[in-house]
């Protein structure tokens, strides 16, 4: 189909003008949401290799949606779509996180029943959720809330509990002032705050559950490396907290006789010959017995749970001394010290001054009377009067003072002195971690509770299977905070099912991480009411392939659903022997939404939007004062009034305009500053995509609807055929490979802009000007699914033709051509190739910005000087400083 298919170029120019319709995107979106929300047709479970789980971290039901929820869902959203176009079996479920303090605080101040709070707010998100046009599969719906889902949180707790990985014990626990309830130790900030009300966090005794994470350390910390698609800032966090350390266990003889040896855990045994006290934490059990003798110690003990951890000040333990293994005095003095963790190693330091600026700054503080003594020197000639201390570096030799050991490097004598301490029955090699185990106990009424019965004779005994779930019991009010369980007679009073005699229902209720740690598995079988999901369905969903929510639940969530994961694979729930248990192949953390935040110059003061005043352009005024206020985009927050509403920007531009823009405005790890006023080149594109569509389907002109290539292509269809199928590839692998949303929707516009001239050229073949608008077409509803439809619409109402956007289009590929692959080579390495014409190097200014524009440009040349730019044949060599 060559020349002979074009239309007389007197008729064609006529027609070349673009249609220029008055195009209302919101009535677009009200007439096709119903649709809309139904999604792709879907596609029957197919081959593994076809199944693609797509997840967001499932919201809060606060009641009201915010931007950030719709940047997340519309990545999810534009991706579930994406997949099913290419014939894939999605899985892109929606649920509700539904029980925790929030909803519970809520319910105190409204007097309402928390159940019922909650329902409402489930109501109106799911109703915000279809005005973003997100289509999740919600027959898959789950809320943590329901006893149809809770009896399986339960029934996961009794199977941790079945193997020996769910317990009770006596222990110093983080206690929340403020919620009135404990806290796991990921959920105090570094400042010794509660991530949720802020209240400095005390510490007190209490017998509460704990679910033995730490027997999975090894494999949680080893198999990070599995997770090639995970960002590497998540999972040194996750190795960070998991903090698995590689050190020596020494013992220390202490001077009262009879006593065992004092354990020390250390990763620089090497500085052993220079250690000058021993420090235990607050709850060392060799504390207790001193406890009883002296009122001081006591006195200081409970003073120093108001300190932050890394207090330097110290208690000296009268009476007591160590001995290091090296050394035939007894002269080590020990001390209780708050900086000291007492979970990690066995809650003792062994003291180096001379080599660790903690130990440094707690000696000074407790014992500036003796010098620092230092064993280890850069340099064989030791000068210790020009040795700045503390010297932590951890190479260098050991000096004199070292024994056996001097003139040693340091690596080398490290092993040597392990193993000398091994053979002398003094230390052996060990591996300890930082990560505690996982309390669960929360004293409060929002939460599954804990279904375990507490009987004198039988001590805690699991509710058997088939009486779960444990329910809640209602309530009509809540009065206070605190935990009401324990008051309500009905609840608490039962009988032992071991051996019948009267007993207590346990009364504390579960961690809301418990909830989340395993709902993406009921995800894949939400109906099941035997058991929390079907192992044979679960191995064919799971594992979930994408999984995108905020980089705050890199720690917490994240870390407990690996740790369930991997421990309902060890008992055979669902079958991942390649992965290891691991629930989460691809993740993506979206950056935070930030907004434009007006603040006064003179007073410091948030300004709201009603006193500002805008003018001309884009200047802005203070109403009151005239002058201009300092324009900055910080963290949405009420305080700073600078929030900004989805469900109010989609009645203004609809929400296809809002879903592209929102994606258009940042790639997705990054932070995005919301300019609401930037949707205007949004909507201005959208309207030129249906007035594109209006033109070329109206032409007089015998369309063919046969999708196939064309085999005679002359110089003019050859160039825009390629340029086309440049752009299907680069949207294609944004969506597939890369995730650059941002770079899709540039691509959208370019596509829009090539067709566009490609029609007003009079010298591309109209068929293959047809064939590109619908690959436009279709490759735009993931994004803005509305306009796809209204644009299939009128290429099926003016062509009469049965065509839908529903397929992906198949790559032709770039055929010979005018094109030329250009390697390009910064500072004398070949970075990355660029496909453009042959004559891409003849504008040199044009060049030099497109490929400072794409993303490879970017990445390896953003923010660097350009000293000299070279093009010679396929090659643009740039010279960086």
């Amino acid at each position: 189909m060559g020349l002979e298919r074009l239309l007389p170029s007197c008729l064609r120019r006529s027609y070349s003008k673009m249609s220029h319709q008055e195009v209302s995107l919101i009535d677009i979106g009200n007439k096709w949401k119903s649709k809309v929300l139904q999604g792709v047709p879907h596609s029957s479970m197919p081959a593994k290799d076809k199944k693609m789980y797509v997840l967001s971290q499932f919201p809060y039901p606060s009641g009201s949606l915010h931007i950030g929820h719709l940047r997340v869902y519309t990545i999810t959203d534009a991706l579930n779509r994406f997949y099913r176009l290419n014939g894939y079996y999605v899985v892109h479920p929606m649920g509700w996180d539904a029980f925790g303090l929030p909803a519970e605080n809520a319910a105190i101040e409204r007097q309402i029943d928390p159940a019922v709070w909650t329902a409402q707010n489930i109501a109106k998100m799911k109703e915000q959720l279809g005005t973003m046009l997100a289509n999740f599969d919600w027959d898959r719906e789950v809320t943590t809330c329901s006893p149809d889902y809770y009896k399986f949180t339960q029934e996961i707790f009794l199977e941790l509990f079945k193997h020996g990985m769910a317990y009770q014990k006596n222990a110093e626990i983080n206690w929340d002032p403020v919620d009135q309830t404990v806290l796991a130790n990921e959920q105090v900030d570094a400042q010794g705050r509660s991530w949720r009300s802020g209240a400095v966090v005390e510490k007190r005794n209490l017998t509460q559950w704990f679910l033995g994470i730490t027997k999975f350390a090894h494999d949680l910390e080893k198999d990070l490396d599995l997770l090639k698609d995970w960002p590497q800032n998540v999972k040194t966090m996750q190795k960070n907290w998991i903090g698995e350390s590689h050190g020596t266990e020494i013992g220390f003889k202490l001077s009262v006789k009879g006593s065992e040896q004092l354990k020390v855990f250390t990763t620089r045994v090497e500085t052993l010959f220079s250690v000058q006290y021993i420090a235990l934490a607050l709850d060392h059990p060799l504390i207790s017995e001193f406890l009883k003798a002296d009122p001081e110690l006591k006195a200081f003990i409970e003073e120093s749970k108001t300190l932050l951890n890394d207090s330097k000040r110290g208690f000296l333990l009268k009476g007591l001394s160590a001995q290091n293994p090296f050394v035939s005095e007894f002269d080590l003095p020990i001390f209780v010290a708050p900086y000291v963790l007492s979970g990690y190693g066995h809650g003792a330091v062994m003291g180096c001054p001379a080599h660790d600026e903690r130990d440094y700054a707690f000696w000074k503080q407790n014992m500036p009377q003796i010098s620092p003594k230092a064993t280890i020197f850069p340099d064989k000639n030791e000068k210790s009067e020009y040795l700045v201390l503390p010297y932590t570096d951890k190479r260098g030799f050991l000096g004199l003072g070292a024994a056996e050991f001097a003139g040693m490097e340091v690596e080398a004598a490290a092993t040597r002195i392990s193993k000398k301490l091994e053979e002398i029955g003094r230390g052996r090699p060990v591996v300890t971690y930082k990560l505690r185990d996982w309390l669960i106990s929360r004293q409060r009424y929002w939460g599954a509770p804990i279904p375990i019965i507490h009987c004198d004779s039988c001590g805690p005994v699991a509710v058997p299977k088939e009486d779960l779930p444990v329910l809640l019991p209602k309530v009509d009010r809540l009065a206070t905070k605190g935990n009401p369980l324990k008051d309500m007679s009905t609840f608490v009073h039962t009988t032992c099912p071991s051996c019948g005699n009267a007993a207590k229902r346990e009364t504390d209720t579960m961690d809301t991480f418990m909830d989340s740690s395993w709902y993406f598995f009921r995800y894949t079988d939400p109906k099941n009411s035997s058991e929390p999901f079907s192992s044979e369905v679960a191995n064919k969903n799971l594992p979930v392939d994408l999984y995108i929510g905020g980089i705050e639940h890199a720690i917490l969530h994240l870390l407990y659903s690996r740790f369930i994961s991997k421990f309902l694979a060890s008992i055979g729930k669902w079958d991942h022997t390649q992965g290891k248990g691991e629930p989460f192949k691809r993740l993506v953390t979206q950056g935070m939404v930030h907004g434009k935040t007006y603040i006064d110059p003179l007073t410091g003061r948030f300004l709201k939007s009603d006193e500002i005043e805008k003018a001309e352009g884009s200047d802005v005024f203070i109403k009151a004062t005239g002058q201009k206020p300092l324009v900055t985009y910080e963290k949405m927050s009420k305080s700073k009034y600078n929030g900004a509403d989805p469900d109010e920007c989609i009645k203004l531009h609809g929400a296809d305009a809002t879903r592209a823009h929102i994606l258009f405005q940042a790639p997705i790890a990054d932070v995005l500053s919301w300019d609401e006023s930037k949707i205007v080149g949004i909507e201005r594109w959208l309207a030129r995509v249906l007035n594109l569509t209006q033109t070329v389907t109206t032409m007089p002109y015998g369309f063919t609807e046969d999708n196939s290539a064309y085999p005679h292509l002359n110089k003019h269809d050859l160039k825009f055929h390629n340029e086309v199928q440049q752009l299907l590839e680069g949207i294609t692998s944004s969506f597939k490979d890369t995730l650059s949303l941002n770079t899709v929707i540039s691509d959208y516009m370019k596509l829009t802009k090539v067709i566009e001239l490609g029609l007003k050229s009079n010298n591309v073949n109209l068929d293959l000007i047809m064939q590109s608008l619908k690959t436009l077409i279709t490759t735009i509803y993931p994004v803005v699914p509305s306009v796809a439809e209204e644009a299939s619409e009128k290429i099926r109402s003016n062509l009469k033709w049965k065509w839908t956007p529903y397929e992906w289009p198949t790559l032709q590929g770039v055929r010979e051509s005018s094109l030329v692959k250009y390697q390009i080579v910064i500072n004398g390495k070949m970075r990355f190739t660029h496909l453009a014409e042959k004559t891409f190097i003849e504008d040199r200014e044009s060049a030099i910005k497109t490929l400072l524009d794409l993303p490879e440009g970017r990445k390896y040349l953003a923010g660097r000087e350009v000293k000299n730019t070279i093009m010679k044949g396929k090659v643009v060599s740039f010279v960086v400083k």
